[in-house]
């Protein structure tokens, strides 16, 4: 038998002993009547149970020591309170089951936590309807899913998720972009953050002496554990990972300073809505005249906070500092000389697929796209696999219960339900048949029998698994990020409502114990809501939308089918009669919404999520014209990880293609460069740059 086997063994039949007696009992008693430890010598045992306790305080199951006055280890008292294993009894109301449902449907598959997930769901839901028979749910389709991407991407996740659980330091190799160079680092794991579409490692680095934000798409070859030993570091008391979630693009790294940034009355609404949690908003005073409004913010990183402005446009100003001011004219200068005549290029250099094997910053950029680029994870093939123990103890309560109602399991049906193979199925009942409370009583029998059923045969003292166990550490994780990634979004609206639920039943938010999803994209959650109950009630809505590209405001009335997530935040799938077609809205770009009393039938020919894994999981919207466009050596790193390279040019710069729809959205993406990028061709599109920048210095 496999050690980890016996382990899980031993530990199973630890919690069932303790639960079954009721009473505080001593070392000596565990090692004569709990499976597994009474072969063991004195000092064998004393190892093996000190570490099987260490596990069971890491699962959130932990037991209950008395101490004797004289300090005796061995008449040390043991026992496990029910609650300390057991999961208090959750109310929740009918929408909010059915929003997890819908949640699992919706995640099944593509989440990178969906197998926690299901189990969390079956412990979760006790007593009513499985949450793994949801009906298929038309209103809302996710193209951010929450997946890691690629074998290589999932594995390190794995392991790092692992190396968190049990407080190991990890070793790899790491590509840094602003350096331009790979290295060796090794890290204190503390927190895994999802945001953007990436998983990001927050953890101290040795190396460094500090906490650094690692994204594991640019962790290059294996994640290792640094030691043998069962546990390497503790995680401070005062880390908030929270701060981490909670910062613009400017933000990262060390705040320097705080900048005030006028914003036009035009678009200060939407400023306000998208950005406002990364400072303070404050109406404009007299020196603007103009109105408008004043965004405050602290900053690390000038370049990145100038790239944000430029791409306002005419619509945002500087105020202070000086320094930043003087960036931002800096950089409008950049783009003037590079669109003004023809941009003198480099010769040609080595192109994509003869560059060398070594790691220099255009190979560790074509690794990244080539990680991006690999076929995602067949269905059903997570990357992080729960605990077995989480998954034995919530097959034990599956089968007590059909054992206890006379029923025969199917038993294809349970390996779909746990997401098991047959061959797994079998080794785990197996072992459940061994797990005992001690004295010869066994917890249940269970057999597969020849026409594939589950027979099953529950020993009177079964009750304790017999009850909901609590959620492990993952799985627990695994429900408060689904939950956050998909936030208030659903028709039911009932999310929000099951989450506090959750956390007040577990007695801490699993969000700070080594995972958090970020909010994507602005705070959306008013329009959500009155958009969802149009979409279940069939009614039309009436919306005033900005639209950028065009810097103006519509109306539109439309029929809602769908919300839809993508890189950029959630959209409202909507067929247009007036165009008849369908259409889709950012919900953060919708200053006022109306639910109109005229209803519409839904129309067969519509499907709304017919795009989900097209723009809103690439950010490539269909476009008939492609524009080249030349990135300075300092940002080509950056744009071989982003973007499709068309050439490389000896001085270290790229070509990079771009698709595009409409000019106005090509100039806001090399607005947002910096003057590090300038369009080549076509012509027109690089006219419009300078159109641009021309009202840009006007404004300012």
């Amino acid at each position: 038998m496999a050690k980890d086997t016996e382990k899980l063994i031993r530990q199973l039949s630890l919690v069932s002993y303790l639960m079954a007696e009721r009473r505080p009992v001593t070392a000596p008693e565990i090692r004569r009547d709990v499976e597994g430890y009474s072969g063991m010598n004195e000092d064998a045992f004393a190892r093996r149970f000190y570490a099987d306790r260490s596990e069971l305080d890491a699962l959130g199951i932990v037991l209950t020591v008395e101490k004797p006055l004289d300090g005796v280890a061995e008449q040390e008292n043991y026992s496990l309170r029910p609650e300390n294993f057991h999961l208090p009894a959750i109310a929740f109301t009918d929408p909010e089951l059915a929003s997890l449902q819908t949640a699992l449907s919706l995640l099944d598959g593509e989440f990178a936590y969906a197998e926690p997930l299901r189990l969390a769901l079956q412990q979760i839901s006790w007593g009513r309807p499985s949450p793994l028979n949801a009906p298929d749910q038309g209103s809302i389709a996710l193209g951010i899913t929450g997946s890691a991407g690629g074998h290589e991407l999932t594995s390190r996740l794995a392991k790092i998720e692992t190396a968190i659980f049990r407080t190991k330091t990890i070793t790899f190799d790491y590509y840094t972009m602003e350096r331009d160079e790979t290295g060796a680092r090794k890290v204190d794991p503390y927190h895994l953050l999802f945001q953007g579409g990436q998983f990001y490692l927050l953890g101290h680095a040795h190396e460094r002496g500090a906490l650094r934000v690692f994204r594991l798409s640019r962790i290059r070859g294996k994640v290792a554990y640094a030691t043998k030993a069962e546990h390497d570091f503790r995680r401070p008391a005062d880390f908030d990972p929270r701060a981490y979630a909670n910062r613009a693009d400017w933000q990262f790294g060390e705040q320097r300073e705080e900048a005030q940034v006028w914003i036009s009355d035009r678009i200060g609404w939407q400023v306000e809505r998208h950005f406002g949690r990364f400072g303070s908003v404050a109406p404009a005073g007299e020196r603007e005249g103009d109105g408008g409004i004043v965004f405050t913010t602290s900053y690390a990183n000038a370049r990145q906070l100038a790239s944000w402005v430029l791409r306002l446009g005419e619509h945002a100003r500087v105020l202070e500092p000086d320094g930043l001011r003087t960036e931002v004219a800096r950089r409008v200068e950049l783009l003037c000389d590079r669109h003004e005549g023809d941009l003198e290029l480099a010769p040609e250099g080595p192109q994509p697929g003869e560059l060398p094997a070594s790691a220099n910053g255009a190979a560790n950029g074509l690794a990244a796209a080539a990680a991006r680029a690999e076929p995602s994870e067949p269905k059903r093939e997570a990357a992080i696999r729960p605990e077995r123990f989480a998954r034995l103890v919530t097959l034990a309560s599956v089968l007590i219960e059909a054992g206890r109602a006379g029923e025969l399991l199917d038993a294809e049906e349970i390996c779909a339900r746990l997401n098991v193979t047959e061959q797994e199925l079998h080794e785990d009942i197996n072992v459940l048949n061994v797990v005992n409370f001690g004295g010869g009583s066994y917890v249940l029998y269970a057999e597969v029998n020849a026409d594939g059923k589950i027979e099953v045969d529950p020993e009177p003292y079964s009750d304790n698994f017999a009850r909901p166990a609590r959620l492990l550490p993952v799985e627990a994780k695994a429900l408060v990020a689904a939950i956050d990634l998909i936030g208030d979004h659903l028709p039911e609206g009932a999310l929000e409502g099951a989450r506090k639920k959750i956390v007040a039943a577990l007695g801490a938010d699993p969000m700070e114990q080594g995972l958090q999803f970020a909010r994507q994209g602005a705070d959306d959650s008013d329009v959500a809501r009155v958009v969802s109950e149009a979409i279940v009630e069939r009614r039309l809505i009436r919306l005033e939308y900005y639209k950028p590209n065009e810097d103006e405001f519509s109306a539109r009335i439309l029929e809602p089918y769908a919300l839809i997530n993508g890189r950029e935040g959630w959209y409202v799938a909507t067929f247009d009669p007036n165009k008849d077609a369908v259409r889709h809205f950012r919900l953060d770009r919708v200053k006022e919404i109306e639910v109109l009393e005229e209803t519409f039938e839904p129309r067969p020919e519509v499907d709304p999520a017919a795009d989900v894994e097209g723009w809103p999981r690439t950010g490539e919207v269909p476009a008939s014209r492609v524009a080249r466009v030349w990135v300075s050596p300092e940002r080509a790193r950056w744009a071989r990880e982003e973007r499709h390279v068309h050439s490389e040019l000896s001085d270290g710069s790229v070509i990079v293609e771009l698709s595009f729809a409409g000019a106005d959205w090509l100039v806001r993406e090399v607005l947002k460069e910096a003057g590090d990028a300038a369009v080549l061709e076509p012509v027109e599109a690089r006219e419009a740059v300078r159109d641009a920048i021309a009202r840009f210095r006007v404004a300012h």
